[in-house]
């Protein structure tokens, strides 16, 4: 258990946010409740968010060996979509896919679908989702085998799932980090790419819009996609939709490569462990209103604040739960979970490294915080000369309130 604080960027301290998410939830969901029919995922997320590291979930009593100083730890909720609970899972995260990097540049691709299909992903997330995964591995392998206009081999990619913009609106696109190179077909070379160019963008938005419209249509007559009542007069409009959608340009971005794979990492954690919104960019709550910061693309990446109702920013929030269990970082082609090992393995040898990938050594909480933040989250930050101890477990809101109706759970029943 950590306190609510997080790390600031390059400072080596942790800073505590004024405002977090779960002030808003905590202060104004209940009317949001109240006044929509929630589905129970997002009611989970909501609860979770509210609870995380409060006494309703219970903790310790943590107490300073040298002057007694005393303290609560709560336990955090640990739903992949709270804003306090992905620091240490994204640090491993990235801990881990660092030790699989390869010596060669990387290309950083990301792929947009149009916004005239926003409603229609709203009610039919996974099955839409999965579509952009899979035309966006289907494209890009598609380019990588190509002998003629491609490099003739398999490509290896981490593809990572983003559904917002910056106002926390709709924005359903796919981030891709690709190594500057493919394995051979026959896996007895590496072919590597151009320093500055994968493939070319516009042809890759073609391929990309065949795709996945071509999917998005099959799932329509195989009558896969739902139309609730809110949306039904869309599936009467929908090959009127799918031609808007298919005279637009598709997005598909190519920034410039990366050199070297620390500025890989660098970028990757931006993405990875990341929903919707982080707690320092809330700059007030009150009256209503919920004010955060945000960078405005179209005007030259300024920083920029905005004002929306307390019912406004929790619905904008909402918009971007994921279906339960959804894997939102997928691997593709040579970095495949069911080959990756052996792949890598091979790869490093063609580049000349240590087939076997560098080992991450074990680390508690306590030595990953203080490598990671040079702080000791166990000193008292009183006397600062003792350590924090746990000596009494607190039991949580919903133990408590079993123990007085006495009622055992289940999963507490000896018997």
């Amino acid at each position: 258990m950590l306190s609510t604080a997080v790390r600031t960027a390059g400072k080596g301290c942790f800073t505590k946010p004024r405002y977090e998410v779960a002030d808003i939830f905590q202060k104004y969901g209940q009317v949001y409740r109240n006044n929509h029919s929630l589905p129970l995922s997002y009611l989970k997320v909501m609860r979770s968010i509210e609870t995380c590291r409060t006494d309703e979930l219970g903790g310790h009593l943590e107490r300073c060996c040298q002057c007694g100083h005393e303290r609560n730890a709560y336990n955090s909720c640990r739903n992949r979509h709270c804003p306090k609970c992905q620091a240490l899972t994204k640090a491993k995260w990235l801990e881990e896919r660092k030790a699989e990097l390869l010596p060669v540049n990387y290309f950083h691709n990301v792929f947009t679908i149009p916004h005239e299909l926003n409603p229609i992903i709203r009610c039919n997330q996974k099955i839409i989702y999965d579509i952009l995964f899979h035309s966006v591995a289907d494209t890009l392998q598609g380019f990588a085998s190509d002998t003629k206009h491609g490099l003739g081999g398999k490509l290896g990619f981490i593809a990572i799932l983003h559904t917002w913009d910056q106002k926390l609106l709709d924005h359903t696109h796919l981030h891709c980090l690709i190594p500057a190179g493919v394995l051979s077909t026959d896996g007895n070379s590496w072919i590597n790419s151009r320093d500055n160019f994968l493939f070319p963008v516009k042809a890759l938005s073609k391929v990309f819009r065949g795709k996945f419209m071509e999917a998005l249509k099959f799932a329509f007559s195989n009558k896969t996609l739902v139309f609730p009542e809110h949306i039904a007069k869309l599936k009467a409009e929908f090959s009127s939709i799918t031609r808007q959608v298919w005279k637009k340009d598709w997005v598909v971005y190519s920034k410039a490569p990366f050199h070297g794979p620390g500025k890989v990492l660098d970028y990757l954690g931006r993405y990875t462990h990341r929903v919707a919104i982080s707690n320092h960019r809330i700059v007030d709550v009150k009256n209503n209103e919920v004010t955060f910061k945000y960078r405005d693309r179209s005007n030259g990446d300024t920083r920029k604040q905005m004002t929306i109702n307390a019912q406004e920013f929790i619905r904008r929030f909402l918009l971007h739960v994921l279906p339960n269990g959804y894997k939102k970082i997928r691997h593709f082609g040579f970095l495949a979970s069911r080959c990756k090992k052996l792949n890598l393995a091979k790869c490093r040898q063609l580049l000349g490294l240590l087939e076997d990938l560098p080992q991450i050594e074990p680390e508690t909480m306590r030595e990953k915080m203080l490598r990671l933040t040079a702080v000791d989250i166990f000193q008292c930050p009183k006397c600062k000369n003792g350590q924090m101890e746990k000596v009494k477990k607190l039991i949580a809101t919903w133990e408590l309130y079993l123990k007085n109706k006495k009622i055992a759970p289940k999963f507490l029943d000896s018997s």
